[in-house]
């Protein structure tokens, strides 16, 4: 192929990047459900994503004035993983919060302050410690590696765009979080939307190359 048909192929299927996310966990949660495997092979993966801006459809990447969006991009037919964008505005933030399955939160635009918690007899608590996650980084939660913290918009007017994978469809998941006086409460986040970015539709980008 030559370089300006290669050109023309990214031009016609922009949304590529997320497919082939999608086809490279596909192919490890059939090899392996080793967690620590998932983790270390995922990465990776999830890591040339963040690597290109421009793949995420802009439905995908709007701002709630109210609160932080959840948007699914991908759930596996098996519900084996999911792969989800999450979008801030200024002031957004969750509450104190667990996942119960293993996951890798990497940033694609932005940046995210991360607020600590870890389980003492139990009860989440918090460390006192914080990090700041900006553009490439990626960290993982699960039970096994550390599974409660609260994440927020880390300044600025520009919205922060998070790319999210589970091992799960987290949005129907039974979680847990932390309410106003510290109280542990059950809660399943769902989605905010009802329509999927179209993964499938590469006529385009074989047109392109003809």
């Amino acid at each position: 192929m030559s370089g300006l048909q290669t050109q023309q192929t990214q031009l016609a299927d922009p949304i590529a990047p997320l497919r082939e996310l999608v086809t490279g966990l596909t192919a490890l949660v059939g090899a392996t459900q080793d967690e620590a495997r998932l983790l270390a092979e995922g990465r990776p993966l999830l890591a040339r994503l963040l690597a290109q801006e421009d793949w995420l459809p802009e439905a995908f990447a709007a701002v709630r004035p109210d609160r932080y969006a959840q948007y699914l991009l991908h759930c596996d037919p098996l519900e084996r993983f999911c792969v989800v964008s999450f979008v801030w505005g200024p002031g957004h933030g969750t509450p104190v919060h667990d996942h119960t399955v293993w996951g890798m939160v990497g940033i694609l635009r932005g940046s995210e302050r991360c607020e600590e918690y870890t389980l003492q007899a139990g009860q989440p608590v918090a460390t006192g410690g914080q990090h700041l996650m900006q553009r490439g980084d990626i960290e993982a939660v699960s039970p096994r590696v550390g599974d409660w913290h609260r994440v927020s918009h880390a300044g600025g007017d520009a919205a922060t765009v998070s790319i999210h994978v589970y091992g799960a469809n987290i949005g129907a998941v039974r979680r847990h979080r932390l309410d106003a006086t510290g109280a542990t409460l059950p809660f399943v986040s769902g989605y905010d939307n009802t329509q999927l970015p179209n993964l499938w539709d590469r006529s385009a980008a074989v047109r392109a190359t003809c």
